[in-house]
């Protein structure tokens, strides 16, 4: 009574196995031609300035997403990871590894800078440039964006006039600041900027290596003798 109902019918089913032959078509394939312009599963890439950066093969000056206060605090959360070891906190170029003897990074308060679109800023994250290694495998596109578009903040906040506030918004002096939040004594002070970077070999003849101030020997330093080892005992006489 219960085995009546166990058939063969669901295991000899009419399906195609992937990567072999078939009598039902004429060209013996099982795996039929792709549709023309077939495109895989999240490489559609329809908006080519999100992905490029490139409008009419020049770079553009325009966020493909609106600039919001989340967009920018994810940027600079990003920025913060990725780009302040070279180019420091406040983007003038003057990061801990370029303290510390490496490549000067690129200063954005520089006129050059300043006037570049938001496009070069994505196209060097995405590709490199200079000394600088590509970032397309560790930060997303979307984050490219943000970043650039954080790094235009930080242009902005140091050339900003009281005028540039919204009407109605409260400017507190960054010295009531600098007493609010018990900052150290010049706090408040402006910064001056280096010069435009150089993507040339650091001078090893005038580096001063950090905290020691000693320069580096130009040889491997010299290895003390070992110890002689100790003088076997001398031998048992035999019975």
């Amino acid at each position: 009574m219960f085995l009546a109902g166990c058939r063969q019918d669901m295991h000899d089913q009419p399906k195609f196995v992937p990567q072999r032959g078939t009598d039902f078509y004429a060209d013996g394939r099982s795996a039929r031609p792709q549709v023309e312009n077939t495109v895989a599963r999240t490489q559609l890439h329809e908006n080519a300035y999100f992905y490029t950066g490139m409008q009419n093969g020049k770079e553009g000056d325009a966020l493909p997403f609106p600039a919001t206060m989340q967009v920018l605090e994810k940027g600079q959360e990003r920025y913060n990871v990725y780009c302040t070891p070279c180019h420091s906190r406040v983007g003038n170029g003057a990061g801990m590894i370029v303290d510390r003897g490496y490549h000067p990074a690129g200063n954005f308060h520089t006129a050059r800078l300043v006037a570049a679109p938001l496009g070069h800023f994505f196209n060097v994250i995405t590709n490199g440039y200079g000394a600088m290694p590509e970032y397309a495998a560790q930060v997303s596109v979307e984050d490219r964006w943000a970043i650039a578009a954080y790094i235009r903040a930080l242009q902005l906040s140091q050339n900003a006039k009281q005028a540039d506030v919204a009407s109605g918004e409260h400017v507190q002096p960054l010295s009531d600041i600098e007493k609010a939040e018990g900052f150290n004594e010049g706090f408040a002070e402006d910064w001056s900027l280096p010069g435009t970077a150089n993507y040339g070999t650091p001078d090893k003849q005038g580096f001063v290596l950090p905290g020691n101030g000693s320069a580096p020997s130009n040889g491997a330093p010299e290895s003390k003798a070992a110890p002689a080892a100790p003088k076997a005992a001398p031998a048992a006489p035999a019975k």
